[in-house]
């Protein structure tokens, strides 16, 4: 296990200097003034707009980094600051989110199979660590592995999800960034700044997938191992 505990510690650091980044670049571009002067709510408005978007509403959602996407009611929710700001980072967050409606509208493959998983995901993440924990006390008082595979197969789905977030994370980014640029809602020089704040936070799904295909390696190795 100590391998184990190794890679988790290894990535949590990791992780941890990623969102350190991530909010030094959001609150450095959050103070940076958008040019066009439109608020994250307007950003996003005009962005389904153009795209032909007519049935997503947007609305403010408290809390920070709660900015999100809901397929289910086909709304855009923006936390408070993203909603009201006037800047870089808000804009890009906002026109991030719309992407994913984008996504939505256009029966994106990759966001359609990811929104199949999730009723999946989240039963097996609920169960996931109990049966790995368990597989491995079984496997090593009695010899029997059938437990830990298990804890595998439940661990492979939870693993495969943070994958599959990784395009749908990026092609939004994508659209976000080309259609700023496009519409004039930001300079060629907010465009890059809105880029980089869009990079660190792909980053951080960039970190949890590498973390957890690693930490599902480490299970699959004590398998066979025992196997052998």
């Amino acid at each position: 296990m100590i391998i184990y505990y190794v890679i988790t510690f290894g990535f949590m650091i990791i992780g941890q200097l990623v969102s350190a980044t991530l909010k030094r670049k959001f609150k450095q571009y959050a103070a940076q003034p958008i040019s066009s002067g439109l608020t994250g709510k307007q950003v996003a408005e005009k962005m389904l707009l153009d795209n032909g978007i007519t049935d997503v509403k947007v609305v403010s959602v408290e809390g920070a980094l709660t900015d999100h996407y809901n397929p289910a009611n086909k709304t855009v929710n923006l936390s408070d600051w993203v909603y009201a700001e006037r800047s870089v980072a808000a804009a890009a967050v906002a026109a991030h989110e719309c992407g994913h409606a984008v996504q939505h509208a256009q029966a994106y493959t990759w966001l359609q199979f990811r929104s199949k998983m999730v009723p999946t995901v989240q039963i097996t993440s609920k169960m996931v660590m109990f049966v790995l924990i368990a597989g491995l006390a079984i496997m090593a008082f009695s010899g029997n592995s059938m437990v830990l595979l298990l804890g595998i197969v439940l661990f492979s789905i939870t693993t495969a999800f943070t994958v599959v977030t990784l395009p749908v994370e990026f092609d939004a980014s994508n659209r976000a960034l080309a259609w700023m640029t496009t519409a004039g809602v930001v300079t060629n020089r907010e465009n890059d700044h809105a880029k980089d704040a869009l990079k660190w936070a792909a980053m951080t799904y960039v970190v949890a997938a590498l973390a957890s295909v690693a930490q599902l390696m480490y299970f699959i190795m004590l398998f066979m191992g025992r196997r052998d």
